[in-house]
């Protein structure tokens, strides 16, 4: 199976200049663009197993780190979710081309629902593109997860940290360093929320959701399905997934729900 290429592309100006890299297949459309979650990277199981999907299919596919995740550059205490939607729109706008089944992964899926609407808002404003949104499959998705699912289940003392301290170390399952917190994440946060009011994509979407999810409720993802109103939406229930849902079960309903949306 031949590797896909390494590429990179800087984004963002002056000190917040970074640099990230992509890791770009060449291949027939509709092609995959992975979103990654919050602290993972293009090398996790569901991304590489896509991008081995893609090589036997003859698919293209197109996987990046956020700035301070995996190969990228910039650290990780410096990133928000304004600056990874910026790292993600700029890597679209350069490398993608043709219609793209965006796939996100946790944070992912928050992202890509920006990504849609930022490349929607672009579009009206009369900016080309070469690539297009064919669909989205959501996995696990936690949007707005900054506020919803840190924020305000956050106990008054680790809110008193971020506030005065400007981070709160927050212990990790997933990892042996803790996951720092930081204020800015928190505060940019809430200029990128989108569960307020209608979402709307343009495309076909879908969940994949693990009911027994310790991170991200499965009531999340109905409270989102809710607010996809006017788009083509199947949610799937996992009864015995968790938050990673990748397991082999797991990657197949995953692949199964992109290679619906990409047709034959």
């Amino acid at each position: 199976m031949s590797e896909a290429s390494l590429e990179s592309i800087n984004v963002g100006s002056g000190p917040a200049e970074r640099r990230i890299a992509v890791r770009l297949r060449a291949g027939q459309m509709p092609g995959v663009f992975w979103l990654g979650g919050f602290k993972s990277d293009m090398q996790g199981t569901k991304a590489v197993a896509l991008d081995e999907w893609a090589a036997r299919t003859g698919r293209a596919c197109l996987r990046f780190d956020y700035s301070g995740h995996g190969e990228s550059g910039g650290a990780f205490t410096d990133g928000t979710i304004g600056r990874w939607l910026e790292d993600a729109v700029a890597v679209f706008e350069r490398f993608a081309k043709g219609p793209q089944v965006v796939v996100g992964s946790s944070m992912g899926g928050w992202i890509a629902l920006l990504l849609s609407r930022a490349l929607r808002q672009r579009a009206a404003l009369g900016t080309k593109f070469q690539g297009s949104l064919a669909g989205l499959v959501l996995v696990a998705p936690a949007p707005d997860f900054t506020e919803e699912l840190m924020w305000k289940k956050f106990s008054p003392d680790q809110k008193r940290q971020i506030e005065t301290k400007g981070f709160w170390e927050r212990p990790s399952e997933y990892s042996a360093e803790p996951y720092v917190i930081t204020r800015d994440l928190i505060e940019d946060g809430r200029k990128h929320l989108v569960l307020g009011g209608l979402i709307e994509t343009g495309c076909p979407v879908r969940i994949l959701q693990g009911v027994q999810d310790a991170d991200v409720p499965w009531q999340h993802a109905m409270e989102l399905s809710s607010r996809l109103a006017r788009d083509d939406v199947v949610m799937t229930l996992v009864k015995d997934g968790d938050h990673r849902l990748s397991r082999p079960e797991d990657i197949e309903r995953l692949i199964a729900a992109v290679s619906e949306l990409s047709g034959p």
